[in-house]
């Protein structure tokens, strides 16, 4: 077998070419795995390589159909701090409409009544002060401020806005209020309806009733931000209880063209939505409904009128006339501001005003369907031409090809955005490149001038790789010294095993053992730990030596529970191949160990002892005697920084020592039903075994039995109910502390 190996290896060798193009398809392929799953980490670098091309890219051209009535600095200073009085906010719409404007959207939301009414100011008085004031000269139609808006707002093009909550459940009463948004749907075979694929609202929180009763339209106000805080694209309808409701933006356009076009329609395909069109213009959109946001310029952008310009009539009329308003805020105390790929400080009005003025221009950056098979072509395209250029070709024509190829990627993105408002992402075809050429490079050369780490690294395949780096490093660790290390250790056993190796022959035993071991350690190895030793038929391991390994509690059991499920695969196998299934058992404990390598002088292993290591293998005997498949320890629990459910089983003083030790079992893999169930029956068991350490004997062997009925799979249930009869017909003494004693291994 070595032998074979060996020649393998000096084949390799000889033919560094062969090795350079294995390894360039894999990083390919790695590439083009990593472009489809898109790592959270490379899809951040991958959206602010999106700014950079955007800000090379960007059309400053307007419709000059949009402008921002901004309550600003300068109008809180005139005018009072905010909310100001509802009937202000009336007599600057009234205003605006008499100036001509189109329509006007309110980037605010009228949630709560105006306190400044006089109404509220009496009733308030009266119920805290039992003061009661009068009015006597102010005309009725003045006393509520709320009503004084509402009367306006029938009476103009206007659109009030709303919040979309995403988080958490709940809405206000006037939510039914709300106007859905009126669109047929063309929908392509096989696809759901369109509020399947959108942002699922969990609640609103919508304007007064009295706000509501009478307007003409409304929209949501809500903008999502990318994970990095930067909005580049937003819902531009959402769904909430099967309905779906348009964003203020496009609300707001659609009452400027009311009665001008029909109804909208949404394109559906079995991807999600593909468009909106409203009258000829067709908006493309996202699968989930989101628009990408084609900037203008950074902040102001769009003419800003002062909300105070306008109270004081300050303002040419001809600033308002036949444009969409929409009124909203720059005053940074109002914290109505985002961050867009032009601007740290961008208002959130002037990102509605965008999107109108994109629709109006017709002026929209698409990512069509065909986009991501043309970079994931890109990928492979370009990965496998370097992988053969820097595997047959020198470095004088490599270099240019490669530098040509990445240039070349980076003016197509940019060409591709401004000329053809697509956005073809460069960056993994980037990635490949940069990664296929230094890897590559460097193997080329690492094959050709340094055979000697060849024949480390593939030897290294025989023993652990870690211990091999370490000891090449630092030769002094061959000694046998060893060191005081916390660890996790595992000890995993077959059952019954005896008995199954009774029922085959020794080849079948020693290909099922080989079976069985393989996926065993792969699994040990992959999650951070070091194989120890093979004891007949159990697997011992370790974490945390000879390298350092953050949560090495952690990784143990993610381990452990990886061989657990790995076993129902591995049992089909064997069921046909030998006609019998195993089972195992597990023990987990993490404690301090004597680490180091182990031996004589001329034989050593690299491996732990300590009493701790005798505990894990007692833990993984007692998996037998409580009927589970996993017990891990008190201290093992301690130090997990995983989301498991851990039920107490027994607090046990194992054979040869003297410290009681509590221990658990584990349940894992769970959907929310059966989580839902384990919990029930947890907490069942909580309480029983809370009685049975009070000395409350019946009544803990009562809650025994039911469980143990529910269950009888479950072996831990009788075995306390028995306990309980034990004690029921013989008390225990005063210092019973409920610790059980194991006297068998």
């Amino acid at each position: 077998m070595i032998t074979n190996i060996s020649n393998k290896v000096m084949s390799t060798i000889k033919n560094p070419n062969g090795l350079i193009m294995l390894t360039g398809v894999c990083m390919t392929l790695l590439v083009a795995t990593l472009y489809i799953y898109k790592p959270s980490y490379l899809g951040l670098l991958e959206l602010k390589l999106y700014d950079t091309f955007f800000e090379q890219s960007y059309s400053s051209t307007q419709t000059h159909s949009v402008a921002i009535v901004d309550i600003d600095d300068q109008s809180l200073k005139e005018f009072g701090q905010w909310p100001w009085p509802r009937y202000r906010v009336a007599l600057l719409l009234q205003k605006i409409n008499l100036a001509g404007a189109r329509a006007v959207g309110l980037d605010i939301l009228f949630a709560e009544p105006d306190g400044t009414s006089p109404i509220v100011m009496k009733n308030t008085l009266k119920r805290d002060l039992h003061i009661d004031i009068q009015f006597s000269d102010m005309p009725k139609a003045l006393l509520d401020n709320d009503k004084i808006l509402a009367n306006v707002l029938k009476q103009g093009p206007y659109t009030l806005g709303f919040s979309g909550d995403f988080l958490k459940e709940g809405s206000n009463n006037a939510s039914n209020m709300l106007h859905e948004f009126k669109a047929a749907q063309s929908k392509e075979a096989g696809a759901h309806p369109a509020n399947h694929y959108l942002f699922q609202a969990k609640g609103l929180l919508s304007p007064l009733p009295v706000l509501l009763n009478g307007t003409n339209n409304t929209g949501f106000m809500n903008t999502i931000t990318d994970r990095d805080g930067v909005l580049r694209r937003t819902p531009l309808i959402i769904s909430w209880q099967k309905k779906i409701y348009p964003q203020l933006s496009l609300a707001t356009l659609l009452t400027a063209l009311k009665h001008q076009i029909p109804d909208p329609v949404i394109k559906v395909t079995r991807k999600g939505i593909e468009s909106i069109k409203v009258g000829d213009t067709i908006i493309p959109l996202e699968a989930n409904g989101a628009i990408l946001v084609n900037y203008r310029g950074p902040s102001r952008t769009f003419p800003y009128i002062s909300a105070a310009d306008i109270l004081n009539d300050k303002t040419d009329p001809n600033q308002l006339k036949e444009k969409i308003i929409f009124i909203g805020t720059s005053a940074a105390g109002l914290k109505d501001i985002r961050i867009s790929p032009l601007d740290q400080v961008f208002p959130g009005v002037e990102v509605h005003a965008t999107i109108v003025d994109n629709i109006l221009s017709q002026d929209f950056i698409h990512r069509p369907d065909w986009t991501p098979g043309l970079e994931l072509v890109l990928i492979l395209l370009w990965g496998l031409i370097t992988t053969v250029l820097i595997g047959r070709a020198n470095a004088l024509f490599t270099i240019p090809v490669t530098l040509l190829f990445a240039v070349g990627a980076w003016f197509g993105g940019v060409w591709s955005l401004k000329d053809l408002n697509i956005w073809i992402s460069p960056f993994f075809p980037i990635i490949v490149l940069v990664l296929n050429f230094s890897i590559l490079t460097m193997q080329k050369f690492w094959l050709s001038e340094k055979k000697k780490k060849f024949f480390k690294s593939a030897f290294s395949k025989y023993v652990s790789k870690s211990v091999v780096n370490q000891l090449t490093e630092n030769p002094d660790k061959l000694s046998l010294e060893g060191e005081e290390k916390e660890v996790s250790i595992l000890f995993c056993d077959i059952r019954k095993f005896t008995t199954i190796s009774g029922q085959l022959t020794p080849s079948q035993i020693t290909a099922l053992l080989h079976d069985y071991f393989t996926p065993i350690t792969k699994i040990i190895i992959n999650n951070h730990g070091t194989h120890d030793k093979f004891i007949g038929d159990a697997v011992m391991s370790f974490w945390n030596a000879p390298v350092d390994v953050n949560h090495h509690e952690s990784f143990a059991l993610k381990a452990a529970l990886e061989m657990v499920e790995t076993l129902k695969d591995i049992n089909k196998g064997f069921k046909e191949k030998f006609g019998i299934q195993i089972a195992v058992g597990i023990g987990l404990h993490s404690g301090c160990c004597r680490v180091g390598n182990m031996g004589s002088d001329d034989i050593f292993d690299y491996t732990i002892i300590g009493d701790n290591v005798n505990l894990t293998s007692r833990l993984e005997s007692l998996t037998k005697f409580y009927g589970v498949q996993i017990i891990i320890s008190d201290n093992m629990l301690k130090g997990l920084t995983s989301d498991i459910m851990a039920q107490e089983l027994d607090t046990v003083r194992v054979k040869g020592k003297e410290e009681p030790v509590r221990i658990y079992t584990v349940h894992s893999n769970l959907n929310a039903l059966k989580k839902e169930q384990i919990q029930k029956e947890i907490s069942s068991w909580i309480d029983g075994l809370a009685l049975y350490k009070n000395r409350h004997f019946e009544q803990a062997k009562e809650n025994f039995k039911t469980l143990a009925i529910q269950y009888p799979e479950k072996k831990l249930y009788s075995i306390y109910s028995q306990r309980c009869d034990f004690f029921l017909d013989k008390a225990p003494g005063e210092k019973w502390d409920g610790v059980f004693t194991h006297t068998n291994k």
